[in-house]
């Protein structure tokens, strides 16, 4: 609840969290959480995880799903929230402190000016999130050093990791997006997106019923026009208007057959023969079930000499 929430006002709000309909959607979250963390090992016994909280709903939704998941969990691992303070004018730097002691979590937060940095180095209208999140890093790296993490927890979801997906593809020519576990650029730090399995819109959903202090971004988040969010855009109208697609290119991050792709780095393309054992042969296009008559379903696929 925020300050200038009124117990009153804020009487709906505690009923709804008690709802059938949010006690599923938080199930909902943590049960996609424990998968991901399960499916990459994510977390064991014994780490000691940062998780980074931003003030935004992902962050937020990240470490509420974390402390409710540490609870059952198999195994013990220490929880530290972390929080960068950038002094972007205007920041409310009482907030997140308060939020912290107010659930009863270790936390650090970490004061340094990238914003004057920023802005210094980056013409105006220019995107500043590139500079931003490599000054950011690098100070993220450094604490989780200090306080002897073994993981850094980063609120990342679903929606994020196909964002980067097509910008990667659009603008960097290259199939590339977030993983879900990754060593940091410096060594010395395994990093993990424990979200990478839920969807933006349940975060949002869970983070205005929880009533979460948010605190935007006043240095990034106004550029409407950043390649990301034309992507976001495009995501965001197939999901409405292609019902399944989102969840088909999310599954397909995790089915890659780098022999039907044109990387040789992983696959022979030189050394091939006929002898050459090749995952899925000359399939081009996976089977799809089309609907026909009631309870009839017919295979459709197309091979490579079918299309020519």
């Amino acid at each position: 609840m925020t300050a200038a929430t009124s117990p009153t006002a804020a009487a709906p709000a505690a009923e709804a969290r008690h709802s059938n309909t949010f006690l599923r959607l938080k199930k909902k979250l943590e049960r996609g959480a424990g998968e991901a963390i399960g499916d990459y090992n994510m977390i064991g016994d014994g780490d000691t995880v940062m998780v980074c909280v931003s003030g935004g709903k992902d962050s937020y939704t990240l470490l509420s799903v974390l402390l409710a998941l540490r609870e059952r969990a198999p195994v013990d691992f220490r929880i530290v929230a972390m929080n960068l303070d950038q002094k972007q004018p205007g920041f409310p730097d009482h907030i997140l402190p308060a939020w912290f002691e107010s659930i009863g979590v270790e936390y650090r937060i970490v004061t340094e000016d990238t914003y004057s940095i920023v802005k210094d180095k980056i013409p105006a209208g220019k995107t500043t999130c590139s500079l931003c999140s490599r000054l950011r890093r690098g100070i993220i790296y450094r604490t989780a050093r200090e306080i002897g993490a073994t993981r850094i927890a980063l609120g990342h979801h679903r929606d994020d990791i196909l964002e980067t997906l097509f910008l990667n593809m659009f603008f960097g020519g290259k199939i590339k997006a977030m993983p879900p576990k990754l060593v940091s650029d410096d060594g010395d730090n395994v990093v993990i997106r424990p979200l990478a399995y839920c969807t933006e819109a349940d975060i949002a959903r869970f983070a205005r019923a929880m009533e979460y202090p948010i605190i935007p971004c006043n240095l990034c988040g106004s550029q409407e026009n950043a390649q990301r969010r034309q992507i976001k855009a495009m995501l965001q109208s197939w999901a409405r208007d292609y019902p399944g697609r989102i969840e088909s290119l999310a599954t397909a991050l995790k089915n890659v057959v780098p022999s039907h792709l044109a990387d040789a780095r992983l696959f022979d393309f030189a050394g091939l023969t006929r002898q050459t054992p090749v995952e899925e042969g000359d399939t081009a296009f996976d089977p799809v079930a089309l609907p026909t008559a009631p309870g009839a379903t017919v295979r459709f696929f197309e091979t490579a000499e079918q299309r020519d």
